[in-house]
């Protein structure tokens, strides 16, 4: 068994996750850690952690409009 065809010892953390997703938010990412990422993280984790994050990004645009347009 080659080593690439290993399960990744590490756990798929939580952490893990946002990080990528922050990481993928702002668009500066080291290629070796994308790899890195995309072996050891699952793709639904990342589709809901991102969808948690797009939601709150909205939330936060929309407490700031609120707070410009009541000044």
């Amino acid at each position: 068994m080659a080593a690439q065809d290993k399960p990744p010892t590490e756990t798929r953390s939580l952490w893990r996750t946002v990080r990528a997703v922050a990481w993928g938010f702002l668009g500066i990412r080291k290629r070796s850690g994308f790899e890195d990422d995309l072996a050891k993280i699952s793709p639904l984790h990342v589709i809901a952690v991102g969808l948690v994050a797009a939601a709150l990004f909205v939330g936060v645009l929309i407490l700031i409009v609120r707070q410009v347009v009541a000044a």
